[in-house]
């Protein structure tokens, strides 16, 4: 629910990467913590890592409802894919490993967001 409330309040591209650099230095220290208490790699608990990559996959972007449902599509499927070095990101130690593939999926989406929008001006 707090996730969708960011969404409803206008921030800015600066405030959008100030709240995603805070995101992910503490979803490092937090995720990194959980796994160490629970004795798993990235359990399904921890959701952090998907708040930063959701936010990272629109940081310059408008924040209308087509953006963030093709932000919201194309995070969760490069998530899912985890194409190179997502992939790879996960086997780092800790919360590095919980919150990197996450990022990089994050910038994949809003790479390819940006590229649609400049090429074909959807979403609008």
């Amino acid at each position: 629910m707090a996730a969708l409330l960011l969404w409803l309040v206008p921030v800015s591209p600066l405030g959008r990467g100030l709240a995603c650099a805070i995101v992910t230095v503490a979803g490092v220290a937090a995720s990194g913590r959980v796994e160490r208490l629970v004795g798993e790699k990235d359990p399904g608990r921890i959701v952090v890592d998907e708040v930063a990559g959701m936010i990272l996959s629109v940081l310059v972007l408008p924040l209308t409802p087509a953006v963030l449902l093709g932000a919201f599509l194309l995070f969760r499927l490069f998530d899912v894919v985890k194409p190179f070095p997502a992939d790879r990101a996960q086997s780092l130690p800790g919360g590095f490993g919980v919150m990197g593939d996450d990022l990089i999926a994050g910038a994949y989406a809003l790479a390819l967001l940006v590229g649609m929008r400049a090429w074909l001006g959807i979403p609008a």
